[in-house]
């Protein structure tokens, strides 16, 4: 008897109504995957696959050209902290079709996401160390968990193709540690932990602080950080996107949500005039749908969202109505390849970070292979 229990529950294509999902192909990177990008149909069949250098530096997503756009895990320093080899990057690449690299911006400090620009210029998150005086500022989290004396503060960058930097934003300098503490649970080894940064118009950038629970706008010419939403609606989210009409998408985890006993995922679909939320998926019952980290939500161009239960590498399209309409299980089940984080993360895995729908004339080259 199959003894994974992933495994057992099925994996691959499990469902697709074809008339109400969004057509299309959809991309996925496995984390614990030796630089694996697969490109999956509605039907659950492989149409196109890259190998890489580098296992994922979280995730892969095309560019209007066609060209992958992949961050990937250089492993280049040693270990900040125990969760470093995780979620750490290194190279931000574009490649072709084939896999070949095409252009390449490196920063051995760039962790979870790595928002490339048509232009090729990126958008990133990475850590700089707080020490002494400057670590002691940031509250809560579980005492003496620093990495030896040291709080790993996040600093978004943008950078030109070449690498030259274009701006930078230090958490340390704009978020007021009284109002963005760590969440009582936390190691303090990390804060505030920005997992997803996105342009949200030329001036504004919008990010989600995993670690404090909370998403934020960023204003670029004065560096000023406004709250969208924060703990009392929002646990240990990801992935916060605009879908226009100031709405932003957030991937709601639910891992130790405020006022709940019972862990479970949702979608959030926030108005950012009034903070209200505007939409809203969970599962019935609520907790049979749940990802302690990572995940991912993407508004298909009919209306439907792609959801990414990330750590357990499943992929659904919900309606605006709610209805799932297309469900796949990533059947990639590997060990991470380098022993550091292999020791720190044991197992086969299939996890992913995040998943991406896109149409076939988005991918221009997709035919003539």
């Amino acid at each position: 008897m199959e003894q994974n229990t992933l495994k057992r529950r099925g994996t691959g294509l499990i469902g697709s109504d074809r008339e109400l999902a969004s057509p299309g192909y959809t991309l996925y990177a496995p984390l614990a995957g030796n630089g694996i990008v697969d490109l999956v149909d509605l039907d659950g069949e492989l149409a196109h696959r890259w190998t890489l250098p580098y296992r994922p530096g979280r995730h892969a997503r095309l560019l209007p050209d066609g060209v992958l756009a992949y961050n990937g895990a250089t492993l280049n320093i040693a270990p900040l902290f125990a969760m470093w080899r995780k979620y750490s990057g290194g190279s931000m690449g574009r490649y072709d079709a084939q896999g070949v690299l095409l252009n390449e911006i490196r920063d051995d400090y760039q962790h979870h996401d790595a928002h490339h620009y048509d232009d090729g210029r990126v958008l990133y998150t990475a850590v700089e160390p707080l020490r002494a005086a400057d670590a002691a500022r940031i509250q809560g989290g579980v005492p003496g968990t620093e990495a030896d004396g040291i709080v790993w503060s996040d600093v978004i960058r943008e950078a030109a193709p070449d690498g030259t930097s274009l701006w930078e934003w230090r958490a340390v300098e704009h978020l007021d540690p009284a109002e963005f503490g760590l969440q009582p649970h936390y190691w303090r080894e990390h804060w505030p932990l920005i997992n997803s940064v996105y342009p949200l118009d030329e001036h504004t950038v919008v990010a989600s602080l995993r670690s404090v629970s909370a998403v934020i706008t960023i204003d670029r010419r004065t560096g000023k950080a406004t709250t969208l939403a924060d703990r009392a609606s929002l646990a240990q989210q990801h992935h916060a996107t605009p879908v226009g009409d100031g709405r932003i998408l957030v991937f709601d985890n639910g891992t130790f949500r405020t006022g709940e006993s019972v862990t479970y995922s949702r979608v959030v679909e926030i108005d950012t005039a009034t903070g209200d939320i505007a939409w809203s998926y969970q599962d019935s019952p609520r907790e049979a749908f749940f990802t302690p980290f990572m995940g991912g939500a993407q508004r298909l161009p009919n209306g439907n969202t792609l959801i990414t239960e990330a750590a357990f590498g499943r992929i659904f399209e919900v309606t605006p109505e709610r209805r799932i309409v297309w469900e796949y299980v990533v059947p990639s089940f590997t060990e991470y390849p380098d022993p550091d984080t292999a020791a720190v993360f044991p197992g086969i895995s299939n996890a992913i970070f995040r998943a991406y729908r896109y149409r076939g004339e988005d991918i221009p080259w997709l035919g003539a292979l």
